[in-house]
């Protein structure tokens, strides 16, 4: 088969079939200038695609990657969601927006085929959902992968914390609260990423994968991505986020920040970030170690996640970080002293929670086609 082209989602997806009768399934995310952060229109495409090569048995493999050298995906597309927000006047549109997302999240690890994730540049939020699953995630030197959701009054979700609850240690509730981002060696050494290849060999990547075995492809071109230095400082960090909330927690970085650089940047970003959002993702990752499985993980982060983005802060840190661009929101509470754990408890509680359907399908119709 000759390769064959196709645009989803405004030219925002590029769909590709190649190599002998299109045994290699590409998928191409095309908004390099918003670092090809998701659409709505964006994950129902995807959606769609997935569902038909998961059924195509001479779909052999699938890569998906990022146009542009910038990133994967920087996440889904927060400014879209809260106009939708704003524009409806309850979050309804919304929810249905983040359950499309996460049933397409949960379908990656799902899938027959090998799914060859290239976590090039920034791998964030919704966009370690399209690749944290997959069966083979690569990583390059300018890769920056991470769950930053507390800098805008957020959760990690799209089975972020299910990857966060499995770090070593105490890492994961560490990279939860302050957004920290990995590079190829922490992502790798933390359960993010399998492999390193140097970016200038993922054209020699994809181009390979239309005749040969994805595994084998990249074991050839990886190499070792060196030591992680995350890693390297897990005794203190594991000390430090055994307390048990997330005050002890700010209380201990205070006393190492002197003598550990890494200790300051992260009590200078737990102070910018929704105290309640973080507050709520030290609570979520806690909780998500033991979560049966992805999907029971995501059930967890949506009802958490629905609760958050109906409230305050949602909005108000969109606003400030990424349409008013002031960096300067105003969060409710204002500060970690003024959150309760009555409000940290509302998040998680069952009664009247929102709920996931696993029952739906791409765009949100039923599985049997209803």
């Amino acid at each position: 088969m000759s390769d064959a082209t196709i645009e989803l989602a405004n030219g925002n997806l590029r769909i590709t079939r190649t190599g002998p009768r299109g045994r290699l399934g590409m998928i191409e995310l095309n908004r390099p200038r918003q670092l090809n952060a998701l659409t709505g229109a964006m994950i129902d495409g995807l959606a769609e695609v997935v569902a038909a090569w998961r059924a195509d048995t001479s779909v052999e493999q699938i890569v998906i990657f990022g146009a542009g050298e910038r990133g994967l995906c920087a996440g889904g597309d927060v400014a879209e969601l809260r106009a939708g927000i704003v524009a409806d006047g309850h979050t309804g549109g919304a929810e249905r927006v983040l359950g499309s997302e996460y049933r397409l999240d949960a379908t990656w690890g799902e899938l027959p085929q090998p799914v060859v994730a290239v976590m090039e540049g920034h791998t964030l939020g919704g966009g370690v959902g399209l690749s944290g699953h997959a069966s083979i995630r690569v990583v390059t030197e300018r890769s920056r992968v991470g769950m930053p959701e507390t800098a805008i009054g957020f959760s990690p979700d799209v089975g972020g914390s299910y990857l966060l609850a499995r770090m070593p240690g105490r890492l994961g509730e560490h990279a939860g609260v302050t957004g920290t981002r990995l590079n190829a060696a922490d992502a790798i050494a933390t359960g993010f990423a399998d492999w390193f290849i140097p970016s200038d060999r993922i054209p020699q990547l994809l181009a390979r994968l239309a005749n040969e075995p994805a595994a084998e492809v990249v074991a050839d071109l990886a190499e070792d991505p060196g030591e992680s230095q995350l890693l390297a400082e897990r005794e203190w960090i594991d000390e430090v986020y055994s307390a048990a909330t997330l005050q002890e927690v700010v209380a201990r970085l205070q006393e190492h920040a002197p003598e550990h650089p890494v200790a300051a940047e992260a009590l200078a970003a737990i102070t910018a970030a929704s105290p309640l959002a973080a507050a709520a993702t030290l609570e979520l990752v806690r909780r998500n170690r033991d979560a049966a499985d992805l999907r029971a993980a995501i059930d967890l982060e949506f009802r958490v996640g629905a609760r958050l983005i109906a409230g305050h802060d949602f909005s108000e840190g969109v606003r400030a970080m990424l349409v008013d661009k002031d960096r300067q929101p105003k969060w409710q509470p204002a500060s970690l002293d003024a959150v309760t754990e009555q409000q940290v408890a509302t998040l998680f509680a069952e009664a009247d929670a929102p709920r996931m359907d696993w029952s739906l399908g791409p765009l949100g119709l039923r599985d049997s086609g209803e």
